[in-house]
């Protein structure tokens, strides 16, 4: 999932006021999920005249439309249509090859299918759908049932697109917003390394994206975009031995868990905010030239060199 520059720019100054940047990523999640909902309800004409012309059928449900093989739907389009994501398969069999979504979106289907059978028969509840396409020239119709199979598949398709975002908002803004800092302090480019080193001296390897460097000393950052609620995002810093650690939100047990453990850190939606990097460039003896106070002005162009 793509974010794009100016996203990332935004959630940075956002970050950089102390304000929540949320809204930067959920009005991207808006836009491509609506974008989303309509090319899914416009491939129903194409798609019904292809059954058609299969069939000569002119009742189509949903299941025709959406999970047809014959229609050569791609194994994703499937398993999204059928209430199912890959995470949860992956989960579910170890594996997410072709065969195995297309096996699990059909069992889910059929469970699917029962659950909703069910309800459909509820005589308190009738829904129809009719949907024109063309001012008028092509027309479907949906029942109760395929009613709640749009919902489910939408619904399905929403949260993936969220789960894609969130996780790639987070890694695309580390480096930028290191970067930023640094550059807001007067930190020299020979004291940071903003591409992947890898942790050498253990039975496994994994690459750190920032480094502040001391001489021979090379100190982990991490960033994490977490709220105060989410206390495993900060457990899993311990796991990476790493030295600074920059956060949207910390609770008071996660401050008291890195002060016990010597770590350095930022609470950016706090009184201080990101001006507590200074602290952290002090404590490890990171050369810089200090606080610039007028960086406001400067950011487009330290945006410039960034994103080049």
């Amino acid at each position: 999932m793509r974010i794009s520059d100016e996203v990332t720019k935004n959630i940075i100054k956002k970050l950089l006021k102390g304000e929540d940047y949320r809204i930067e990523v959920v009005s991207l999640l808006n836009s491509i999920f609506f974008d989303h909902v309509k090319n899914f309800l416009l491939l129903i004409p194409e798609r019904k005249a292809a059954l058609i012309k299969l069939s000569d059928e002119e009742s189509i449900d949903f299941e025709k439309l959406f999970l047809n093989k014959d229609l050569k739907l791609s194994s994703k389009e499937i398993m999204i249509n059928s209430g199912m994501n890959k995470k949860t398969i992956s989960n579910m069999y170890n594996t997410a090859v072709e065969k195995v979504v297309k096996d699990a979106s059909k069992k889910n289907f059929s469970s699917l299918k029962e659950i909703l059978s069910k309800l459909s028969e509820d005589e308190e509840m009738n829904v129809n759908l009719s949907i024109e396409f063309n001012k008028g020239k092509v027309k479907q119709d949906f029942d109760f049932k395929d009613f709640l199979f749009i919902v489910n598949a939408l619904a399905v398709k929403r949260a993936e697109l969220r789960g894609g975002l969130w996780s790639t908002a987070g890694k695309r803004v580390e480096k930028p917003l290191m970067i930023t800092l640094c550059k807001i302090f007067g930190v020299d480019e020979s004291n940071y390394h903003k591409g992947n080193l890898i942790d050498e001296g253990k039975n496994y390897s994994r690459e750190t994206d920032f480094y502040l460097i001391n001489g021979n000393k090379k100190f982990k950052c991490e960033v994490k975009l977490m709220g105060k609620g989410n206390p495993e995002s900060a457990d899993a810093f311990y796991a990476r031995d790493s030295h600074v650690f920059v956060a949207d939100k910390l609770s008071d047990t996660n401050i008291k868990q890195l002060d016990d453990n010597s770590v350095q850190w930022v609470q950016l939606r706090s009184k201080e905010g990101f001006k507590r990097f200074e602290k952290v460039l002090k404590k490890l003896k990171i050369k810089y030239s200090g606080y610039n106070k007028n960086y406001k002005k400067n950011l487009d162009n330290f945006f410039e060199k960034i994103f080049d």
